[in-house]
């Protein structure tokens, strides 16, 4: 099974770099762009067995760095690169024992490598956009807190809550899509974008208690982008 992610993970990495950049039937183009990006992850976990949660909301953001690469017919090609803060992790709920409640948030610092293809006006005017490519993580921390006697109830899963973290590496699949208006001042986006992670967290070894611990992010984000060389 490792072996089968780290494949996938050198597949899309190379394919996205090879799609976005090196390809030469096209028009050719030399925009390179750098800016800040920002917003909000709505944040769960992928647990085996399954943990009952609700979705933890919070902030990620960080720098963008874009390479056009050419214009292939009426599709714009090119590769992005981020480095981002990003809080993930989940929170518990449940309905029936509203007395009770658990939040888990980790700080990643993540690496996405996207290739990017957009279709729509070169200059000022609007593009749709389309991100695409494997994504790393770097843990920085982790915090907790909980409420309730969680002592009193039965059946509820509470393995995960004093469970150090294994895995400090986090890698996986990330994609979205998003409008641009580029105007004689700089790039605008909007983007949404999920996140599935190939890795997990917990050991997930046949004598742990969970064979899954992976986190899947959606992102809604605003960037700003301006040119060093067009």
């Amino acid at each position: 099974m490792k072996f089968n992610k780290t494949l996938l993970i050198s597949i899309l990495l190379l394919g996205g770099w090879v799609v976005a950049s090196y390809a030469q039937v096209g028009e050719q183009r030399y925009n390179f762009s750098v800016g800040v990006n920002g917003g909000i992850n709505i944040n769960s976990v992928s647990f085996s067995p399954s943990v009952q949660q609700g979705s933890l909301m919070a902030p990620t953001g960080g720098i963008t760095l874009r390479y056009i690469s050419e214009k292939y017919f009426g599709m714009i090609c090119g590769a992005q690169l981020e480095l981002n803060y990003s809080q993930q992790g989940w929170s518990e709920f449940y309905e029936d024992y509203p007395d009770l409640s658990y939040t888990r948030k980790m700080n990643y610092v993540n690496i996405p490598f996207l290739a990017h293809l957009a279709f729509g006006k070169e200059n000022r005017g609007l593009q749709f956009f389309i991100n695409a490519g494997p994504q790393i993580g770097f843990l920085l921390s982790d915090s907790h807190t909980i409420s309730g006697n969680w002592e009193d109830y039965t059946g509820i899963i509470v393995e995960q809550h004093d469970a150090p973290i294994d895995n400090k590496f986090d890698y996986g699949i990330t994609g979205g899509a998003g409008v641009e208006l580029r105007t004689k001042i700089g790039h605008f986006q909007v983007e949404g974008r999920y996140y599935y992670a190939l890795s997990d967290f917990y050991s997930t070894t046949k004598k742990d208690y969970f064979s899954r611990a992976a986190h899947g992010v959606i992102s809604v984000k605003v960037a700003y982008l301006f040119d060093l060389m067009k």
